[in-house]
């Protein structure tokens, strides 16, 4: 084997189950069965190369310059893929190589790869049977965080965060996850805490909040191990690690997620047609990432909620205020992600010229937010919001890098053009010396025309020969003596002079020394940016934050949203609410507003109505209206006063879980268990339909056992709205006191329906069905024979009820007794003569008290 083949298959046997990029001159190669996989995830030709006597491998390669391309293909394609560079001069013929950086999906930073607008976090999660410990962080931009949740909870925290990659236990692996897993050996506790230690530099973890949470230390050791191994320039941007709590915030499970479309839509996953689609005007992508993280973390601090309200308002008042700031926003860039990159030493020079422009802005900013009467409601700065006292416009290192740093400088460093005139006197010497060279040799081929005589010289440059003087062959007797022969064409001779190789030899080294000098002086400009890089990631946070009050601001405004009132009651009021995201898609006919008014008294709202006539938008636009609200925006309405839910909880839809051997009704089922067991009195349930999946009399049991349940259990009694199309269940407005009835109005005339979309008291009697069928474009002869089965059973429906003397809906919604039936369950043998005195002593209490 060839020495380069050698030292390939000792780096290789480092990584065998990552795909290695092997850097040789202008291309990374892969050799073996990893050239195999890149051609066929990037589609490339596989060749091979000769690598030692009989020694032909595998090859694939890809240019350097579009590394980006074929790197985001193959972490498509679910690879990881091991990063060699050269790192030093050739020894013996064999360039020094080793792997710089591993790259899989939670440790990328080429900003090709990357989505502006959502963070890409790397997590870990550790856990056994009753705990979970989860840990996070987002290289590109510096955040770490852990936390630690009963182990049921852990799922729907790790949905919440959505992670590119996902570290696991290699026994914990589930399939199941909607991310990339990497298996990886998580430490124990004393391993996990020393690892952290050692990273913090610090003697103890007290600080970062760590104390009684084994689990979050193990999994915050875990990802800081994983990048030491893998990407180890991030580590630099892991300063701090904050804990946090879930109970900080509204539980937001999986399904609610979906079903409310809170960042994509069910069908395709879009951001357009979600409530992000809606809310997201921001202008910068620190915003923007940050408007997503609000939305999965709505607040349940209404001091917090009423300061983020203030802001918005400030801003929804102020429009001449709100869209200068927002002008001056647009031309921000992602300072949050320039700032790593340059920290981590791969930054280009126009991402630091692009720090410079975002900084310039702020002064501007500033100004802006502290324009306007000079009162506390209005004047911004005068609040004292920590976040907008961060801004720091950093004026010394604008400074630096307008006087380092040409205006528009090249892409890379290769062949300088970077450092601005003045900066170095070393580097401005070299310059001059190179500029006063290739002046004289500029003015060589008048000189030497204009002393030989000879009108067709010219000098020329060539990378094989260099500077030349090149005469034509009939003038090659008037050639000076000194010139000396180099080349000889077909009509041409060409010749060099003592002088001539020494100025080439001047602009040559000149150069090269020019390019080590500027990249010398650009790391260490880069190393002093680094160096306050707190201080740019406080601002760009700020900036964040004032982009989304803005943007909240730019969205009421526009779409005539008002401020909630948010109080400690349970109560729920809207007036005229509106769904946000259907009434913006409507085109041909406007938005039908609807009021609700969930309290006390009115727990639960049974809802029913036909198909299309608007009971799900109904549904949901109160739970939207309700999140909206609990991240600080305004929401769609003439008036709202909520009081703060602590949980949505939403069953909607049909959706079959065939990969997990589990069928509609099951799905329907298992969710349906999950509110019942975790709702509160202070949560908010929206139920869509439970009990279809099944036959018609068993939906009608569970449906009503459920909302008996919810009605009755004393540490339920959650605010509940209840689509259904079991028009019997109206009947439990009659035996269940905070239940009311309510119903989708629909106006038929002739044989066709006309669906209003308004909410009105009391049940409907008829679902519609076969209507919605005829507008759907059914043809017309199964239409008129679903009319005719239809007449059918119901003259068989009331038959049998003649025949038996009573009505199935009778019976099944007969006025319990809980008295008699817990009579009935008594065993009276078994009782003492004191057991019974006291049980009748209750009974007759209970009935009193009904009564």
């Amino acid at each position: 084997m060839t020495p380069l083949r050698q030292q390939y298959l000792r780096i290789k046997k480092q990584f065998p189950d990552t795909i290695v990029f092997f850097r040789l001159g202008d291309f990374y190669e892969a050799f073996d069965d990893d050239a195999k996989q890149v051609a066929e995830a990037c589609n490339i030709v596989l060749t091979g190369r000769d690598m030692g006597t009989g020694n032909r491998v595998p090859l694939a390669g890809v240019p350097y310059h579009a590394v980006e391309t074929y790197l985001a293909r193959l972490i498509t394609a679910g690879h990881k893929v091991a990063i060699v560079e050269q790192t030093g001069e050739a020894e013996n013929g064999l360039m020094p190589r080793a792997v710089t950086r591993v790259v899989t999906p939670g440790t990328i930073v080429e900003p090709g790869l990357l989505e502006e607008k959502r963070n890409n976090y790397l997590a870990a999660l550790v856990s056994d049977k009753d705990r979970a410990g989860i840990a996070y962080a987002d290289i590109t931009i510096g955040v770490f965080a852990a936390t630690e949740v009963p182990a049921h909870e852990a799922r729907q925290e790790l949905d919440r965060l959505h992670p590119a990659e996902l570290l696991v236990g290699k026994n914990d692996a589930d399939s199941n996850w909607p991310i990339t897993l990497s298996p990886f050996p998580t430490p124990d506790f004393d391993s996990a805490r020393q690892t952290l230690l050692d990273h913090f530099h610090v003697a103890a973890l007290d600080g970062f909040g760590l104390n009684g949470m084994p689990f979050a230390t193990r999994a915050a050791g875990a990802l800081i191990q994983y990048l030491q191994d893998n990407q180890k320039a991030a580590l630099s941007q892991l300063t701090t690690l904050k804990t946090y709590s879930t109970q900080s915030f509204m539980t937001l499970d999986s399904a609610t997620r979906r079903n409310l479309e809170l960042v994509t839509t069910i069908r395709g996953g879009n951001v357009k047609g979600s409530l992000l689609g809606v809310l997201d005007e921001t202008r910068t992508p620190m915003g923007a990432r940050l408007l997503r993280e609000w939305l999965t973390q709505p607040l349940l601090d209404r001091a917090a909620l009423n300061a983020r309200l203030d802001h918005v308002d400030v801003f929804y008042r102020d429009t001449a205020r709100r869209e200068a700031l927002r002008d001056s926003l647009k031309r921000i860039g992602d300072l949050e992600r320039l700032t790593n990159r340059v920290a981590q030493s791969i930054a280009t020079p126009r991402d630091v010229v692009a720090i410079r422009a975002g900084l310039e802005i702020v002064p501007k900013i500033q100004t802006l937010l502290g324009e306007g009467e000079k009162t506390q409601n209005e004047n911004l700065s005068a609040r004292g919001a920590p976040s907008f006292v961060a801004l720091d416009p950093c004026r010394d290192l604008v400074a630096l890098i307008a006087r380092a740093l040409v205006s528009e400088p090249p892409a890379n460093l290769n062949n300088g053009g970077v450092i601005a005139p003045g900066y170095s006197t070393e580097l401005d010497g070299i310059a001059g010396a190179s500029r006063n060279a290739k002046d004289w040799v500029a003015n060589l081929e008048r000189q030497e025309r204009e002393r030989t005589g000879i009108k067709s010289l010219k000098v020329g440059y060539n990378k094989v020969f260099g500077y030349y003087i090149e005469i034509t062959t009939p003038n090659v007797p008037q050639a000076p003596a000194e010139y000396i022969r180099k080349q000889t064409l077909t009509n041409a001779e060409r010749y060099i002079t003592p002088d001539l190789k020494e100025y080439e030899s001047l602009i040559l080294n000149a150069e090269e020394r020019l390019v080590e000098l500027e990249t010398t002086l650009f790391k260490e400009i880069c190393a002093q940016i680094a160096g306050t890089a707190p201080r740019l990631l406080a601002t760009a946070r700020a900036l964040a934050e004032i982009d989304v009050y803005a943007a909240l601001a730019e969205v009421a405004m526009r779409y005539r949203y008002v401020r909630p009132q948010l109080n400690d009651h349970d109560a729920i009021h809207v007036m005229a609410g509106r769904h946000p995201v259907v009434e913006l898609a409507l085109r041909d006919e406007p938005f039908v507003p609807n009021d609700i008014g969930l309290a006390n008294g009115e727990l639960i709202h049974i809802i029913t109505g036909p198909n299309m006539s608007g009971k799900s938008t109904f549904l949901r636009q109160v739970a939207l209206i309700v999140l909206m609200a609990q991240i600080g925006s305004f929401v769609p309405a003439e008036s709202a006063t909520l009081g703060l839910v602590d949980r949505i909880f939403t069953r909607i839809g049909a959706q079959d879980e065939i990969a997990a051997g589990q069928s509609t009704f099951m799905v329907e089922m298992v969710e349906t268990a999950n509110i019942l067991t975790h709702a509160t009195p202070r949560s908010l349930i929206i139920l869509d339909e439970i009990g279809r999946g099944t036959s018609t009399y068993d939906g009608i049991a569970i449906a009503r056992a459920i909302v008996e349940h919810i009605h009755n259990h004393p540490q339920l009694g959650a605010k509940t709205l209840f689509a259904t199309h079991y028009h019997e269940l109206i009947a439990l407005e009659e035996y269940l006191p905070k239940v009311r009835n309510y119903n989708v109005a629909v106006l038929e005339q002739g044989g066709r329906v006309a669906f209003l979309h308004k909410i009105a008291r009391g049940g409907a009697d008829k679902s519609y069905g076969i209507h919605v069928a005829q507008l759907a474009g059914i043809p017309k002869a199964v239409v008129h024979r679903a009319e005719e089965v239809l007449r059918e059973l119901e003259t068989q429906h009331e038959t049998n009820l003649l025949q038996s003397g009573t009505g199935i809906q009778l019976n099944l919604f007969a006025a319990s007794d809980p008295l008699g039936d817990e009579l009935a369950a008594l065993d009276v043998l078994s009782l003492s003569p004191l057991e019974a005195l006291n049980k009748l002593f209750a009974l007759v209490e209970k009935a009193k008290s009904k009564k």
